[in-house]
């Protein structure tokens, strides 16, 4: 939904008060590239999920029984956490879309299928026996 003429205003002059405030920040703000941030979050998540790889086969190599079951489930937890940050890092790097452009395009989706899937499937029936006595 785009801003109001107010809002934008509003907001030019935020942005100018800020400016105005504190310009080295602003500037720092300016310079910051995301992809930066989202490499180094895939790294650390790739250092996790090797940690969390090692604690798995420490319990594996460990089998003393309770302790080893508890240290292999933390091992997967730790590596699925790590392995779930790194997916959302990867999308994020490879330039999927953002979760409200996927929300707008689903919501455009379901407007088109209103229809109950056995209405569909009647439609789809008749399409066929009509193309067919053609």
């Amino acid at each position: 939904m785009p801003l109001s003429e107010h809002e934008q205003r509003l907001l030019e002059q935020i942005e100018r008060d800020l400016y105005a405030d504190d310009p080295k920040l602003v500037s720092t703000v300016r310079s910051i590239n995301p992809r930066t941030y989202a490499i180094r979050r895939l790294w650390r998540s790739t250092a996790l999920f090797i940690v969390g790889l090692g604690v798995l086969v420490a319990a594996v190599v460990i089998n003393s029984g309770a302790a080893s079951i508890v240290l292999g489930l933390l091992g997967f937890v730790v590596m699925l956490l790590a392995a779930l940050r790194g997916s959302a890092d990867l999308r994020r790097l490879g330039g999927r879309p953002d979760l409200d452009s996927r929300s707008r395009s689903r919501r455009s989706r379901v407007h088109k299928t209103r229809r109950s899937f056995t209405e569909r499937a009647q439609e789809r029936w008749q399409r066929r026996w009509e193309d067919r006595d053609r």
